[in-house]
């Protein structure tokens, strides 16, 4: 593979989504895995807020309970990456599933205080945050190369159809199974998520260069060196990282608008807030269909400007129909710089630095979203959702137009990691 391949795709038609998932049996059991665990943690989140609201009543308490469980593990995101690099892929990943249950299980049959609570949402979390980067290395061991794009596409669609859909079947779980219920679903959900997970086949650590062994701190700080000296993983990984990092106070501002500006109604704000997620899934199921044909240095340029372009327009809206438009819009470019990133990644990366890499990404974009919540929350008290949403639009189009200046120039001056192509199963 050339360095131009990686720009331009694989030049052909790839699979569609539903060909790979019937066909690949390797793909299969971890597509399967995700959406029901993504799915089932959707459901226990709910319940988790609402039962930290109606035990403590105090806003703060739930702020403390998601802060828990998104920032704090993407602390050890170097930590996490190296695990998925050291170990077989297979392995790791049953056992985070398995971990991850086994703390909810102990969350349902207790329901402790606060503070306990906290300790096993975090545990839960930092066993979420080593199963993540595993699950993207493991993708290119289980499908061709042709079909990295209609994989990672098929993998967005399905965890965020879940993750839709999961505080809808909580609403109607509750009434009838309370939170230990639900909490007890979301247990079962991920040991079932683990055992499909045994239908995958072996994906050992690729050894070292020199075959020398180091410790797992030593390769966290290898990973962080790597992502550092590889200049296209560089400009990829802040261009991403700077787009969540201006763009991430949107749903806050978009409830502002819709409340303030608009002074719509509160089912005016659910709709506004759901035009990205629908716009989002309908993206993934376009890059599953069509991304395979488009360049990846394309698609990876349009998504940041789309996904920025239509925070500006949603902030030059003049009405919540007109918002809504942008946002839906805004969602296909989502989609776009996510399949892209994955799969550019996974082509351009030595296969043994591939759980570092993502792993320190997905780390990374963590910050960036909880320094876009503190920073887009100050400037939403002191100007207003409109100027907000401008300006985050506008920062984020900036940092596109600086990755569309350098990415392609890098791309023809690099070597991809991958040296041959997978075979697939």
């Amino acid at each position: 593979m050339s360095a131009s391949d990686t720009g331009t795709g694989t030049g052909g038609k790839g699979t569609s989504a539903l060909s790979l998932l019937r066909g690949n049996p390797g793909f299969l059991p971890l597509w399967s895995s995700r959406v029901i665990s993504v799915g089932g943690d959707a459901l226990s989140l709910v319940a988790l807020m609402l039962h930290v609201a109606d035990t403590t009543g105090q806003a703060i308490a739930v702020s403390l309970l998601l802060l828990v469980g998104d920032f704090v593990p993407s602390l050890l995101s170097p930590i996490a990456g190296a695990i998925s690099d050291r170990f077989d892929l297979k392995r790791v990943m049953i056992v985070c599933e398995v971990a991850q249950g086994v703390v909810l299980l102990l969350m349902a049959l207790s329901l402790p205080p606060l503070p306990l609570l906290l300790v096993l949402v975090g545990l839960r979390a930092i066993a979420g945050q080593v199963f993540l980067p595993a699950s993207r290395a493991a993708i290119p061991g289980l499908v061709r190369d042709r079909d990295l794009e209609a994989a990672n596409s098929t993998l967005g669609f399905g965890t965020n159809a879940a993750e839709a859909l999961g505080p809808l079947i909580a609403a109607v779980l509750f009434p009838f199974i309370g939170v230990r219920g639900v909490l007890l679903v979301d247990a079962a959900s991920f040991l079932l998520a683990g055992a499909l997970l045994l239908r995958l086949r072996s994906l050992p650590p690729i050894p070292a260069e020199g075959g020398e062994k180091s410790s797992l701190l030593q390769e966290a700080k290898s990973g962080l060196g790597y992502i550092w000296s590889a200049k296209v993983v560089r400009v990829i990984a802040l261009g991403f990282c700077a787009v969540v990092a201006f763009n991430g106070v949107d749903d806050v501002a978009l409830v502002l608008l819709a409340k303030v500006t608009f002074a719509a109604s509160d089912s005016a704000v659910g709709l506004l807030l759901g035009a990205v997620g629908i716009g989002l899934l309908l993206g993934y199921a376009l890059m599953a269909r069509y991304s395979a044909r488009v360049p990846l240095v394309v698609l990876l340029i349009a998504g940041f400007a789309v996904s920025s372009v239509g925070n500006l327009l949603t902030g030059l809206a003049w009405a919540v129909a007109a918002a809504f438009a942008t946002q839906f819009v805004r969602g296909f470019g989502i989609a776009a710089m996510d399949v892209a990133t994955n799969t550019m990644l996974q082509r351009l990366v030595p296969p043994r630095m591939l759980g570092r890499v993502f792993g320190n990404l997905y780390g990374a974009v963590g910050v960036a979203a909880a320094l876009s919540y503190v920073a887009g929350g100050l400037l939403l008290d002191a100007t207003s959702a409109p100027v907000t949403l401008v300006i985050a639009g506008g920062g984020g189009t900036l940092v596109t137009v600086l990755v569309a200046l350098t990415l392609p120039g890098v791309l023809r001056g690099n070597t991809p990691g991958r040296g041959t192509e997978n075979t697939g199963d």
